[in-house]
Protein backbone atom coordinates (compact mmCIF):
# COMPACT_ATOMS: atom_id res chain seq x y z
CA UNK A 1 0.00 0.00 0.00
CA UNK A 2 1.41 3.23 -1.07
CA UNK A 3 1.90 6.38 1.50
CA UNK A 4 -0.85 8.19 -0.19
CA UNK A 5 -3.48 5.19 0.02
CA UNK A 6 -2.57 4.36 3.88
CA UNK A 7 -3.08 7.94 4.53
CA UNK A 8 -6.82 8.05 2.82
CA UNK A 9 -7.28 4.98 4.68
CA UNK A 10 -6.11 6.04 7.85
CA UNK A 11 -8.65 9.16 7.26
CA UNK A 12 -11.70 7.29 6.20
CA UNK A 13 -10.86 5.17 9.55
CA UNK A 14 -10.64 8.66 11.28
CA UNK A 15 -13.91 10.03 9.70
CA UNK A 16 -15.79 6.56 10.13
CA UNK A 17 -14.87 6.84 13.80
CA UNK A 18 -15.92 10.16 14.14
CA UNK A 19 -18.88 9.94 12.62
CA UNK A 20 -19.89 6.88 15.37
CA UNK A 21 -18.41 8.19 18.10
CA UNK A 22 -19.53 11.86 18.24
CA UNK A 23 -22.09 13.57 20.36
CA UNK A 24 -24.38 14.37 17.56
CA UNK A 25 -24.62 10.79 16.23
CA UNK A 26 -27.27 8.13 16.81
CA UNK A 27 -25.09 6.00 18.24
CA UNK A 28 -27.36 3.16 20.55
CA UNK A 29 -24.68 2.11 23.10
CA UNK A 30 -27.05 -1.36 24.11
CA UNK A 31 -24.87 -2.69 20.81
CA UNK A 32 -26.71 -1.45 17.91
CA UNK A 33 -24.82 1.23 15.83
CA UNK A 34 -25.83 3.80 12.69
CA UNK A 35 -23.44 5.43 10.51
CA UNK A 36 -20.62 5.25 8.58
CA UNK A 37 -18.84 2.61 11.05
CA UNK A 38 -21.39 0.56 11.92
CA UNK A 39 -22.51 0.01 7.73
CA UNK A 40 -18.84 -0.64 6.49
CA UNK A 41 -19.04 -4.79 5.52
CA UNK A 42 -16.31 -6.88 7.99
CA UNK A 43 -14.59 -7.81 5.04
CA UNK A 44 -13.65 -4.26 3.85
CA UNK A 45 -12.64 -2.85 7.75
CA UNK A 46 -10.59 -6.15 8.46
CA UNK A 47 -8.98 -5.34 4.83
CA UNK A 48 -8.21 -1.49 6.74
CA UNK A 49 -7.43 -2.60 9.77
CA UNK A 50 -4.27 -4.98 8.89
CA UNK A 51 -2.34 -1.91 7.86
CA UNK A 52 -2.95 -0.59 11.20
CA UNK A 53 -0.37 -0.33 14.15
CA UNK A 54 -1.38 -1.92 17.61
CA UNK A 55 -1.90 1.52 19.32
CA UNK A 56 -4.58 2.20 16.33
CA UNK A 57 -5.81 -1.14 16.74
CA UNK A 58 -6.59 -0.53 20.15
CA UNK A 59 -8.40 2.44 19.09
CA UNK A 60 -10.61 1.12 16.85
CA UNK A 61 -11.90 -1.86 18.79
CA UNK A 62 -13.52 0.96 21.28
CA UNK A 63 -15.14 2.95 18.63
CA UNK A 64 -17.90 0.99 18.37
CA UNK A 65 -19.54 -2.93 18.86
CA UNK A 66 -19.26 -3.54 14.90
CA UNK A 67 -15.65 -2.88 15.10
CA UNK A 68 -14.85 -4.12 18.66
CA UNK A 69 -16.62 -7.38 16.91
CA UNK A 70 -14.64 -7.13 13.38
CA UNK A 71 -11.11 -7.50 15.75
CA UNK A 72 -12.37 -10.04 18.15
CA UNK A 73 -11.03 -12.95 16.14
CA UNK A 74 -7.83 -13.28 16.84
CA UNK A 75 -6.82 -15.50 14.09
CA UNK A 76 -7.88 -13.02 11.85
CA UNK A 77 -6.04 -11.56 9.15
CA UNK A 78 -5.40 -8.49 10.95
CA UNK A 79 -3.78 -10.02 13.56
CA UNK A 80 -1.36 -12.14 11.00
CA UNK A 81 -0.63 -9.03 9.21
CA UNK A 82 0.86 -7.08 12.51
CA UNK A 83 2.02 -10.14 13.73
CA UNK A 84 4.52 -10.45 10.49
CA UNK A 85 5.15 -7.21 10.93
CA UNK A 86 6.20 -6.93 14.44
CA UNK A 87 7.88 -10.09 15.06
CA UNK A 88 10.84 -11.79 13.61
CA UNK A 89 10.69 -14.32 11.15
CA UNK A 90 12.94 -16.67 13.46
CA UNK A 91 10.94 -16.24 16.43
CA UNK A 92 8.06 -16.65 13.66
CA UNK A 93 9.16 -20.04 12.21
CA UNK A 94 11.12 -21.49 15.32
CA UNK A 95 8.75 -23.60 18.44
CA UNK A 96 9.30 -20.82 20.98
CA UNK A 97 5.84 -19.89 19.72
CA UNK A 98 4.31 -23.26 19.86
CA UNK A 99 2.33 -22.95 22.99
CA UNK A 100 0.12 -19.94 21.60
CA UNK A 101 -2.22 -20.83 19.25
CA UNK A 102 -3.37 -17.55 17.90
CA UNK A 103 -1.54 -14.91 15.71
CA UNK A 104 -2.75 -11.80 18.90
CA UNK A 105 -1.51 -14.25 21.46
CA UNK A 106 2.08 -14.51 19.67
CA UNK A 107 1.95 -10.60 19.33
CA UNK A 108 1.15 -10.63 23.08
CA UNK A 109 3.96 -12.24 24.02
CA UNK A 110 6.30 -10.49 22.27
CA UNK A 111 5.57 -7.45 23.74
CA UNK A 112 5.58 -8.77 27.31
CA UNK A 113 9.26 -10.60 26.71
CA UNK A 114 12.35 -9.73 28.18
CA UNK A 115 13.79 -6.37 27.70
CA UNK A 116 17.12 -5.35 26.24
CA UNK A 117 16.70 -2.19 27.58
CA UNK A 118 15.86 -2.86 31.41
CA UNK A 119 18.60 -6.16 31.83
CA UNK A 120 22.70 -6.33 32.71
CA UNK A 121 25.16 -4.30 30.36
CA UNK A 122 26.46 -8.24 29.99
CA UNK A 123 23.77 -9.58 28.35
CA UNK A 124 21.42 -8.70 25.36
CA UNK A 125 18.29 -10.27 23.89
CA UNK A 126 18.69 -11.98 20.75
CA UNK A 127 17.27 -11.12 17.20
CA UNK A 128 14.74 -13.34 17.86
CA UNK A 129 12.78 -10.83 20.28
CA UNK A 130 12.47 -13.73 23.04
CA UNK A 131 15.75 -15.21 24.60
CA UNK A 132 18.06 -13.53 26.52
CA UNK A 133 22.27 -14.28 25.67
CA UNK A 134 24.86 -13.84 28.91
CA UNK A 135 28.27 -12.97 27.77
CA UNK A 136 30.96 -15.26 29.44
CA UNK A 137 31.72 -12.32 31.72
CA UNK A 138 33.98 -13.62 34.99
CA UNK A 139 32.62 -12.64 39.00
CA UNK A 140 29.29 -11.30 37.83
CA UNK A 141 25.64 -11.73 38.38
CA UNK A 142 23.50 -10.36 35.43
CA UNK A 143 19.53 -10.69 34.86
CA UNK A 144 16.79 -9.22 32.64
CA UNK A 145 13.35 -7.97 33.50
CA UNK A 146 9.97 -8.77 31.29
CA UNK A 147 9.11 -5.35 29.03
CA UNK A 148 5.79 -4.93 31.08
CA UNK A 149 5.32 -5.55 34.53
CA UNK A 150 2.02 -6.77 36.46
CA UNK A 151 -0.03 -4.83 39.67
CA UNK A 152 -3.49 -6.49 38.88
CA UNK A 153 -4.60 -10.11 37.45
CA UNK A 154 -3.53 -13.19 37.04
CA UNK A 155 -0.80 -13.50 34.51
CA UNK A 156 1.35 -16.70 33.35
CA UNK A 157 4.97 -17.30 30.85
CA UNK A 158 7.53 -20.04 30.16
CA UNK A 159 11.09 -19.79 31.08
CA UNK A 160 13.03 -22.42 28.67
CA UNK A 161 16.45 -22.50 30.21
CA UNK A 162 19.03 -23.54 27.59
CA UNK A 163 22.69 -24.82 28.50
CA UNK A 164 24.07 -25.55 31.49
CA UNK A 165 22.53 -23.65 35.06
CA UNK A 166 25.74 -22.58 36.54
CA UNK A 167 26.52 -22.28 40.13
CA UNK A 168 23.33 -19.78 40.71
CA UNK A 169 20.49 -19.61 38.44
CA UNK A 170 17.35 -17.96 39.23
CA UNK A 171 13.99 -17.39 37.76
CA UNK A 172 10.90 -15.09 39.68
CA UNK A 173 9.58 -11.42 39.84
CA UNK A 174 11.13 -8.52 40.65
CA UNK A 175 10.10 -4.68 40.86
CA UNK A 176 11.86 -1.83 39.01
CA UNK A 177 14.11 -0.80 41.92
CA UNK A 178 15.65 -4.20 41.96
CA UNK A 179 18.88 -4.75 40.67
CA UNK A 180 19.77 -6.90 37.27
CA UNK A 181 23.95 -6.77 37.82
CA UNK A 182 26.01 -7.50 41.08
CA UNK A 183 29.74 -8.86 41.27
CA UNK A 184 30.49 -11.86 42.42
CA UNK A 185 28.21 -15.40 41.38
CA UNK A 186 24.79 -14.82 43.79
CA UNK A 187 21.04 -15.36 43.49
CA UNK A 188 20.68 -11.78 42.35
CA UNK A 189 16.58 -12.54 42.28
CA UNK A 190 15.38 -12.88 45.52
CA UNK A 191 18.40 -10.41 47.48
CA UNK A 192 16.71 -7.53 48.66
CA UNK A 193 13.35 -6.92 49.42
CA UNK A 194 12.61 -5.85 46.04
CA UNK A 195 12.91 -9.64 44.03
CA UNK A 196 11.55 -12.98 44.94
CA UNK A 197 13.54 -15.68 43.04
CA UNK A 198 13.37 -19.78 42.63
CA UNK A 199 17.01 -20.78 42.36
CA UNK A 200 17.00 -23.73 39.84
CA UNK A 201 20.44 -24.96 41.20
CA UNK A 202 19.59 -25.98 45.07
CA UNK A 203 15.89 -25.35 44.73
CA UNK A 204 15.60 -22.62 47.45
CA UNK A 205 13.18 -19.85 47.75
CA UNK A 206 14.96 -16.67 47.91
CA UNK A 207 13.58 -13.15 49.21
CA UNK A 208 15.46 -10.15 51.14
CA UNK A 209 18.19 -11.68 51.24
CA UNK A 210 17.23 -14.73 52.61
CA UNK A 211 16.15 -18.87 52.17
CA UNK A 212 12.65 -19.23 52.37
CA UNK A 213 12.44 -23.10 52.07
CA UNK A 214 12.82 -25.67 49.83
CA UNK A 215 10.85 -25.78 46.93
CA UNK A 216 8.92 -28.29 45.56
CA UNK A 217 8.15 -28.99 49.49
CA UNK A 218 8.41 -32.74 48.77
CA UNK A 219 11.61 -35.25 49.66
CA UNK A 220 14.31 -35.74 47.23
CA UNK A 221 12.88 -32.79 45.13
CA UNK A 222 14.45 -33.20 41.43
CA UNK A 223 16.21 -30.67 40.20
CA UNK A 224 15.73 -28.68 36.91
CA UNK A 225 17.91 -30.93 34.66
CA UNK A 226 19.36 -29.26 31.60
CA UNK A 227 21.58 -31.48 29.17
CA UNK A 228 23.15 -28.86 27.15
CA UNK A 229 20.86 -28.87 24.25
CA UNK A 230 17.06 -26.84 24.79
CA UNK A 231 14.76 -28.86 26.77
CA UNK A 232 11.47 -30.18 25.35
CA UNK A 233 8.40 -28.33 25.29
CA UNK A 234 7.13 -30.71 28.63
CA UNK A 235 10.54 -29.54 30.56
CA UNK A 236 9.84 -25.47 30.64
CA UNK A 237 9.09 -23.61 33.61
CA UNK A 238 5.61 -22.38 33.78
CA UNK A 239 5.01 -19.00 36.27
CA UNK A 240 1.75 -18.20 37.69
CA UNK A 241 1.54 -14.77 39.05
CA UNK A 242 -1.67 -14.08 40.80
CA UNK A 243 -1.90 -10.41 41.92
CA UNK A 244 -5.21 -10.35 43.10
CA UNK A 245 -4.31 -12.92 45.70
CA UNK A 246 -1.45 -11.92 45.73
CA UNK A 247 0.67 -15.43 45.17
CA UNK A 248 3.33 -16.69 42.93
CA UNK A 249 3.65 -20.42 41.90
CA UNK A 250 5.16 -22.36 39.28
CA UNK A 251 4.68 -25.53 37.12
CA UNK A 252 7.00 -27.59 35.59
CA UNK A 253 5.31 -29.75 32.35
CA UNK A 254 1.60 -30.48 33.63
CA UNK A 255 2.76 -30.99 37.17
CA UNK A 256 1.93 -27.71 39.54
CA UNK A 257 4.52 -27.39 42.05
CA UNK A 258 2.66 -25.58 44.33
CA UNK A 259 2.36 -21.79 45.60
CA UNK A 260 6.22 -20.33 46.10
CA UNK A 261 5.58 -16.67 47.60
CA UNK A 262 2.36 -15.76 49.23
CA UNK A 263 1.98 -12.10 50.65
CA UNK A 264 3.25 -10.19 47.53
CA UNK A 265 2.95 -6.17 47.86
CA UNK A 266 0.48 -4.20 46.18
CA UNK A 267 3.46 -2.90 43.35
CA UNK A 268 4.21 -3.45 40.00
CA UNK A 269 5.70 -6.27 39.64
CA UNK A 270 7.62 -8.03 36.61
CA UNK A 271 9.10 -11.11 35.02
CA UNK A 272 13.09 -11.97 35.73
CA UNK A 273 15.44 -13.94 35.99
CA UNK A 274 19.38 -14.19 36.46
CA UNK A 275 22.40 -16.06 35.37
CA UNK A 276 26.08 -16.57 36.09
CA UNK A 277 26.99 -19.08 33.56
CA UNK A 278 28.42 -17.83 30.15
CA UNK A 279 26.66 -18.03 27.21
CA UNK A 280 24.07 -19.33 28.69
CA UNK A 281 20.43 -18.32 27.03
CA UNK A 282 16.95 -18.14 28.97
CA UNK A 283 13.77 -17.71 27.00
CA UNK A 284 10.36 -16.41 28.47
CA UNK A 285 7.31 -16.14 26.70
CA UNK A 286 4.80 -15.07 28.17
CA UNK A 287 0.72 -17.10 27.71
CA UNK A 288 -1.42 -14.49 29.41
CA UNK A 289 -4.11 -15.64 31.88
CA UNK A 290 -3.25 -18.75 33.57
CA UNK A 291 -5.54 -21.61 32.41
CA UNK A 292 -7.68 -23.21 36.08
CA UNK A 293 -7.11 -26.88 36.29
Amino acid sequence: MSGEAAGGASSCIGAAAASCSSAGSSYVAAGGEVGIAGRLPSRVLEHVFSYLDLYDLMRCSLVCWHWNNCLADENSEVWRSLCARSLFEEALRSDILCNLTTYKGKLKSYLHALSSHDCSRNVYVKKNGFTLHRNPIAQSTDGARGKIGFSEGRHAWEIWWEGPLGTVAVIGIATKRAAMQCQGYVALLGSDNQSWGWNLVDNNLLHNGEVNGNFPQCNNAPKYQCNGVRPQIGERIRVILDMDNKTLAFERGFEFLGVAFRGLPKACLFPAVSAVYGNTEVTMVYLGKPLDG
